[in-house]
């Protein structure tokens, strides 16, 4: 309901219902009822003193009756015929009913004290304000006006639908698909400026990625001569530094290009038997003796690409097992759409200010960057990127007693079809 297009709808129809409402009062109020309804009454007011007349000149063929007619009582038409027939000189009771909804007007006047005449007589013409009819008279308009309204919101809001249809579409490379410039000026203005972003995005995408590769590729012809000459160092405690440096040189270099591998990369997805994927990869870092259990593995499904998340899978495990010193993982489903890895660590944690930054390139915990384990601080941003691109998320959170807990959700696919 909170939505410019029902917003706008509201608008019109409250608009239009409320103008048709005050002219409609104002008209009554201003030329009163119709003059028929006064004619009626005076008619009927003077059949009743006509009969009168007949009935004290002594003609017969009038029935009495003891009461007057039963029925709803129509007590305002009634008081207009007693007034009509006080300015004629018959100060007289009368009463109007109708006993049934299909059943006619009864007027009953009394006759002295001989009983009451009841006299059929058409429908009475509404005496006041008209509120009953006036009220399905403004249902009518409101009806027809809401149509009308939720046309014109339909057709204003247009070119905002094209704006959210585009976000929503954004893919995991964060580019927005090429959308069709035809419609009114104005959807094809914001269409042309989105597919213009689009492009310009894309072309800064690309250049960052030739940029990075490049980088990475360049710095390894520099590295191997810096190896060389290292050998070469007499000091050996000092060549040992030297060659660690390098090596972590190399390891950057390596994970950048690789980085840029992923990112560009568009590898066919298939039906993943999640569990099993978990399970492998635990098994082949226990030979590398790290310390990785798996607790807990559910069926679930996904649709991937299994090396992308083979390689996400790994890096997340293989940083529980070396910064947290040991793993555990598990694989559930997160009701019927969502398919989670939960990896937990016995670890330091990460300082809570800076638990924010562990997705950011060559980012570590420790300031002094420290080598005691290897690795470039690229694990975690090509996981997170790897992971998106399959469409699915990933945080990271310090536990209350101790350690991480990385958790990974992504799109459950149909079980029948997963592969053993």
């Amino acid at each position: 309901m909170n939505t410019l297009r029902v917003k706008l709808a509201l608008l019109l129809v409250v608009a239009i219902v409320s103008v048709v409402f005050l002219l409609t009062l104002v008209l009554y109020y201003l030329l009163g009822p119709p003059p028929h309804a006064e004619r009626a009454i005076d008619g009927l007011a003077q059949q009743v003193e006509m009969t009168l007349r007949l009935r004290r000149d002594g003609l017969e063929g009038v029935t009495l009756a003891t009461e007057p007619a039963p029925g709803r009582q129509y007590e305002r038409s009634a008081e207009a015929v007693r007034e009509l027939l006080k300015a004629r000189g018959l100060d007289l009771p009368v009463t109007i009913s109708r006993d049934g909804e299909q059943a006619p007007l009864i007027v009953s006047v009394p006759i002295e004290d001989k009983g009451w005449l009841w006299m059929p007589t058409s429908g009475m013409p509404p005496q006041g304000p008209p509120w009953r009819a006036l009220s399905r008279w403004l249902t009518v308009i409101a009806f027809g006006s809401a149509a009308v309204a939720v046309f014109a919101a339909n057709r204003m809001v247009r070119p905002l639908v094209l704006l959210e249809n585009a976000v929503a579409s954004v893919g995991p490379d964060a580019l927005l698909p090429e959308l069709p410039e035809r419609g009114p000026a104005e959807v094809r203005a914001t269409a042309k400026a989105l597919n213009t972003l689009s492009s310009r995005l894309k072309r800064a995408m690309e250049s960052r990625m030739r940029l990075v590769a490049a980088a990475g590729h360049d710095m390894r012809t520099p590295i191997t001569r810096m190896r060389l000459r290292a050998e070469f160092v007499e000091d050996e405690e000092e060549r040992t530094r030297w060659l660690a440096d390098l090596d972590e040189l190399e390891r950057i270099a390596d994970s950048a290009i690789m980085l840029v591998r992923e990112e560009t990369g568009a590898a066919a997805p298939e039906l993943i038997r999640l569990d099993k994927l978990v399970g492998d990869i635990a098994a082949e870092l226990k030979d590398h003796n790290l310390d990785v259990g798996c607790v807990n593995l559910h069926e679930v499904t996904v649709c991937a690409s299994r090396f992308k998340l083979n390689r996400a899978l790994r890096n997340l495990m293989i940083n529980a097992a070396t910064h947290g010193v040991r793993a555990r993982v598990s694989v559930d489903g997160v009701g019927k759409d969502m398919a989670r890895i939960v990896i937990e660590d016995d670890g330091p944690g990460i300082p809570p200010d800076m638990i924010d930054q562990v997705f950011e390139p060559f980012f570590r915990a420790d300031p002094a960057r420290r080598q005691d384990i290897p690795g470039a601080g690229l694990g975690l941003t090509i996981a997170r990127e790897l992971v998106q691109r399959a469409g699915g998320n990933i945080s990271i959170a310090n536990r209350p007693d101790g350690g991480l807990v990385q958790i990974v959700e992504l799109p459950r696919a149909e079980d029948a079809a997963a592969p053993n």
